[in-house]
């Protein structure tokens, strides 16, 4: 019935039907509203993670006139609207089209999937300011009709050097700067910027090897493989590379042997951060396992008014930055960003847990993963263990891209299984324990995780 509702809609407002998606498997977007226990999922896709202080209070308004009013921060930099009241998902996609959130080519909605630095633009430590290439890529992506077939969750990670930066979510493409002039980009397939490269460009040369890398992956993948992976189980990455070259009007460059992306900030940005703009800074908090209220972004969007440029910026660790902030201002405003609600501390357990919705709101969880998640923070508070922990409540692994260091995986109501990230396991990792409850995990946790312990 809501299939039904939202190509009516499309029809209402002059846009194309909301693409289908596998059954069991469909990405929300602006104009696919997917169904959940809890209500209708509307997902934003934000243009560099960036919204504007009025865009976010056209958000808060909607959320809570159309919605539940709970909105998720997603680990791709995006933005979910929960609990999509039935009947109004056409003012609440009006509400968002007005507000600027949508797409420049409707069709282009599903394939908005570019992630780069919270900090772009900002980062001391970067080799490029990444924006001018991301909005060319944007454009490129939007005004494309070719390349609109490709999968909602088909990703491209453009990477400055940054030292706020996400590194181990694994992208279909990914471009990484080079250091010294000119400019220049280390590009990979399937995978992250402290991979192995497969070669190099001018940065000039980046949107046609993307242009280029996409239409040979749609006239490949055909409509057996959606995923870059998918493909390269079945074609070699090198013979991917050599078919890329016929296309090419440069020849890509070789990747210097002395190169090597290190993460210099691998874990969840929190506090403040000098910016390369002279006293300004960053300042950084995590939302609760994810996910915050109407009341508290609109409280945001004053916080960035008073305190900075007008703007949010959402980050792949699920929290926000606020940016532009005068250096007397950042700890004033850090521990308001506490006050209401948010985290800022790393000691908090809270701020290293991940959990996905749970069987509260989703159909396929075994597990209220998020209720959990609570429960395991208050006993982790009780030592001095702060592990990195990702609680899902079935395989798919939705609130995480990456693989944590630790993975609690749901096997029944209130029971997971344990696994610890490592090399020579695939997945989440080698298998510790086959059944444990939340209290026996935080007990686990405490014993082996422990300040000092030499498996923390």
């Amino acid at each position: 019935m809501l299939v039904n509702l939202l190509r009516d809609l499309a029809a209402t407002l002059d846009l194309p039907a909301p693409r289908p998606e596998k059954p069991g498997s469909a990405c929300p977007g602006l104009l696919r509203i997917v169904p959940a226990l809890d209500g209708g999922i509307c997902r934003v896709k934000l243009a560099g993670g960036v919204l504007s202080s009025q865009q976010a209070r056209a958000i808060a308004e909607a959320a809570e006139r159309c919605a539940s009013g709970v909105l998720e921060l997603t680990n791709r930099s995006n933005l979910q609207i929960r609990g999509v009241l039935p009947g109004q998902q056409a003012e609440l996609i009006e509400r968002l089209l007005a507000a600027g959130l949508g797409p420049s080519s409707p069709a282009a909605d599903d394939i908005r999937n570019l992630l780069l630095s919270p900090a772009a633009g900002l980062d001391s430590h970067a080799l490029l300011d990444t924006r001018p290439l991301t909005s060319a890529l944007l454009d490129l992506l939007q005004s494309t009709p070719a390349l609109h077939g490709l999968s909602a969750k088909f990703a491209i990670q453009l990477d400055g050097g940054e030292a706020l930066a996400m590194l181990e979510h694994p992208h279909d493409i990914w471009l990484s700067a080079l250091p010294g002039t000119p400019a220049r980009l280390a590009f990979g397939l399937a995978g992250c910027p402290t991979d192995k490269p497969l070669g190099v460009v001018d940065i000039g040369q980046a949107v046609p090897l993307v242009e280029q890398l996409l239409r040979l992956f749609l006239d490949l993948a055909g409509n057996e493989h959606s995923r870059m992976r998918q493909l390269l189980s079945v074609i070699p990455a090198h013979q991917l590379l050599q078919q890329l070259q016929t296309r090419l009007p440069f020849a890509l460059q070789a990747v210097p042997l002395s190169w090597q992306r290190t993460s210099i900030h691998p874990h969840p940005a929190l506090g403040i951060y000098p910016q390369q703009q002279a006293g300004l800074c960053m300042v950084a908090a995590s939302s609760r396992l994810g996910r915050i209220n109407a009341a508290q972004l609109r409280a945001l969007t004053e916080l960035a008014e008073q305190y900075g440029d007008a703007s949010l910026r959402l980050t792949p660790w699920q929290g926000l930055l606020l940016p532009n902030i005068p250096e007397p201002s950042a700890d004033k405003l850090l521990h308001t960003l506490a006050e209401l609600g948010l985290l800022i501390d790393a000691q908090e357990p809270l701020s290293n847990l991940i959990a996905c919705t749970g069987s509260a709101a989703c159909a396929k969880g075994l597990a209220d993963s998020k209720a959990d998640a609570l429960r395991l923070a208050e006993r982790l508070r009780t030592s001095t263990a702060r592990p990195h922990v990702h609680l899902s409540a079935c395989p798919r692994s939705c609130a995480a891209a990456h693989t944590a260091p630790f993975t609690l995986l749901a096997s029944s109501a209130g029971h997971y299984q344990l696994y610890q990230r490592t090399r020579e396991a695939a997945g989440f990792g080698q298998l510790l324990a086959s059944a444990m409850t939340i209290d026996e995990a935080g007990d686990w946790f405490a014993a082996h995780c422990a300040t000092g312990n030499s498996n923390a």
